[in-house]
């Protein structure tokens, strides 16, 4: 499979707005089922981190305050991802604080995002439920870190993605994968994925 950049953001709350930003990045770039590169940042983008969130995440406004500037975290990011293309757990999530976060620092997103939950809720239907820990504890992957840490998610939903490539090629007997058939299958409907899966069997 060709190279996937994989990330995870921790954030002050759901949706981004000025009240609302990221405080931690983290991408892993993942390549013929292995990591390969990683970055992480924490990001300081001038709010306060509810204490909620810091008993989630234990990311702290302390933390933040001794952390680079949101704007010179992603301008790296930027550089480090490049024309990769993106892949999360939750991607709408992500996506929406990569656009955002993106769009201060006046880039806008040009690759499509595939998201490994809605492809494990089609591969991995008999798993209890579909969150990333869950996923990864069923399917006997490794343990990355303390969940709700950008690395450590990053990491995980790599992990995941690798053990869905293998189900495709191993279970459904898929030779090439690439992220663009990835974005497809996801869309599909969970009931029609085995007749769907079927028509690319060989390739």
């Amino acid at each position: 499979m060709e190279r996937i950049a994989v990330i995870d953001f921790e954030t002050t709350g759901i949706s981004p707005g000025a009240s609302c930003r990221a405080t931690e990045i983290a991408v892993v770039i993942l390549e013929r089922g292995r990591i390969v590169e990683r970055y992480q940042s924490l990001m300081n983008a001038g709010v306060r981190v509810p204490g909620f969130i810091e008993q989630l995440t234990g990311i702290s406004n302390a933390m933040l305050r001794t952390a680079p500037p949101a704007e010179q975290v992603m301008n790296e990011v930027n550089e480090f991802v490049g024309m990769t293309p993106l892949l999360a757990h939750n991607a709408a999530f992500d996506q929406k604080f990569w656009d955002y976060e993106m769009s201060r620092i006046k880039r806008t997103r040009l690759q499509n995002f595939a998201c490994s939950l809605l492809l494990a809720r089609r591969l991995m239907p008999a798993a209890p439920n579909h969150k990333l820990g869950t996923l990864t504890t069923w399917a006997s992957l490794p343990h990355t870190g303390q969940a709700h840490r950008a690395m450590a998610d990053a990491e995980m939903a790599a992990n995941l993605t690798a053990h869905l490539a293998g189900e495709l090629r191993h279970k459904h007997g898929l030779r090439e994968l690439s992220h663009d058939f990835l974005c497809k299958l996801q869309k599909v409907p969970a009931a029609k994925i085995g007749e769907h899966l079927k028509r690319y069997r060989g390739f």
